[in-house]
């Protein structure tokens, strides 16, 4: 178990080293691309209630898909961080610049005094963070467990998708028995769904 927690760590930095070494241009651009590929995916078009996050160090930046969202109707909800269970709350926001605060892990979060607590049943299709992904769908997050636990308690119907840049994928991801997975990968090249 130390082996694997030790091949997540250094795929964690590796991960910051390759996305520090990218231009601030082409990370756009992919960005861009990546996001295209998203709304034109057809699971999502469809979604009317996506579960979206705010990007923290390491993960694809979500700013610009939550606002294109909000244009486009979706009923934007994100996840509030549980301070004593450690289960992610599922939060209706009305208002990206309002209904958000500091967060206790350098993102922001919806304010629970603002938004409407929503439940996982509503949630159509789900969008995952994540530092590192692979083919067969494993995810490397920033290791709080959070999506490990949201994910098994999401309908089955709901599809899990992953953002990610080309760079982001490894040949395999080191997992444990609680590390889950996600469904489809949405890459600036193509859209990978898990064997």
């Amino acid at each position: 178990m130390e082996e694997i927690q030790e091949a997540k760590r250094q795929i964690r930095e590796e991960m910051a080293r390759m996305l520090a070494s990218i231009s601030e241009a082409d990370l756009a651009e992919k960005r861009r691309q990546i996001e295209e590929r998203l709304f034109d995916f057809a699971n999502f078009q469809e979604a009317r209630i996506p579960l979206l996050y705010i990007h923290g160090p390491g993960e694809l930046d979500s700013e610009n898909i939550l606002r294109r969202c909000r244009a486009e109707h979706k009923i934007v909800i994100l996840p509030l961080r549980g301070k004593e269970n450690s289960k992610l709350a599922l939060m209706k926001v009305d208002d990206l610049k309002r209904d958000l605060r500091s967060g206790a892990v350098e993102t922001l979060e919806p304010d629970p005094k603002r938004c409407k607590k929503v439940p996982l049943e509503c949630i159509e299709i789900a969008v995952v963070p994540g530092i590192a992904f692979d083919e067969k769908g494993g995810r490397l997050g920033r290791g709080s467990g959070y999506y490990d636990r949201l994910i098994p308690r999401l309908p089955a119907t709901t599809r899990k998708v992953a953002l990610a840049l080309e760079g982001q994928l490894l040949s395999q991801i080191p997992s444990e028995s609680h590390d889950k997975s996600v469904d489809i990968i949405i890459t600036e090249e193509r859209i990978i769904y898990r064997i």
